[in-house]
């Protein structure tokens, strides 16, 4: 990934975005760009249109943590956004290697089993991810939940990006396929911001980019998100839909890693349907032994 053209895709895509209405701009005559113009950008901010100009050519190395608030504010940018151009600031000046979580082994992480013991304590579906979106361990509530991508990566570690734009069968498991591949889109850009140089974020999307012209086409919007809370429909194929809630937490002990933890409304029919998976993971369970 480029740094400069990653810096000014996401710029211009979010000046492009915004109309002159929006920004409070009185508008006449013919306008020849989508959404607002650099000059006007540049006032909004207080900055001059050549600096501006430059920094939407990419080149945030050195530029101030004032001026960066300043963008934010004038592109109107949310939370996701506006920690996501501080991140290319980061990156274009060298801090963002620093700023990094500390890197873990290159072998495949395992939870330790304190930790599995914890994530199977918990009686709903529960799941341990890395911000490349590599499924890296769960409980069994978990596991039965994610069967789908289980069975599609066999002996490997399942990839929830991987497996929305490469395998058919994620839109019968994701009902609403757009919305999900949208999210799943947008984390992975985030995490490219934090972390621009992760060789093997960069594989997955070259990879992604190569194979699937869906997931170029959303690449290329420049999207970002944080994924702490919200909620996601799933369509099990033996309990059928599940209308879930979820949190999810950084683990401060396994920097990079997060726990999301899913949970349905009491007494709604996914609270049913929560039962009947684990009931039927523990009857799978007992045929096994």
């Amino acid at each position: 990934m480029d740094d400069h053209a990653d810096a000014a895709q996401f710029l211009s895509s979010r000046r492009a975005r915004i109309s002159p209405e929006q920004a409070g701009i009185q508008v006449s005559g013919v306008r020849r760009v989508q959404g607002l113009r650099r000059s006007e950008v540049a006032t909004i901010a207080g900055v001059s249109p050549e600096y501006y100009a430059k920094l939407e050519r990419g080149a945030l190395a050195g530029v101030s943590a004032s001026v960066l608030d300043a963008l934010a504010r004038a592109l109107q940018l949310d939370d996701a956004e506006r920690a996501h151009l501080f991140h290319l600031a980061q990156a274009a000046d060298g801090t963002a290697a620093a700023m990094r979580p500390r890197r873990r082994p290159a072998k495949q992480w395992k939870p330790r089993p304190a930790l599995q013991w914890v994530l199977d304590s918990i009686t709903a579906p529960a799941i341990i991810r890395n911000g490349r979106m590599d499924l890296l361990a769960a409980n069994h509530l978990g596991q039965a939940m994610h069967a789908a991508l289980y069975d599609a990566y066999p002996g490997e570690t399942p990839n929830f990006v991987r497996y929305t734009f490469l395998h058919d069968d994620s839109h019968g498991f994701y009902p609403n396929w757009d919305v999900a591949a949208d999210t799943a889109v947008a984390i992975l850009r985030t995490e490219a911001g934090r972390d621009p140089h992760d060789k093997a974020l960069q594989d997955l999307v070259g990879e992604l980019s190569t194979r699937s012209a869906d997931f170029r086409q959303r690449w290329g919007r420049q999207d970002v998100r944080l994924h702490g809370a919200g909620s996601k429909l799933f369509h099990h194929t033996v309990v059928g839909d599940l209308d879930l809630a979820y949190e999810s937490v950084d683990m401060l002990s396994d920097p990079g890693l997060s726990m999301t933890i899913y949970a349905a409304e009491p007494g709604s029919p996914t609270a049913h349907a929560l039962e009947l998976l684990a009931s039927w993971t523990a009857a799978s369970a007992t045929r096994t032994d």
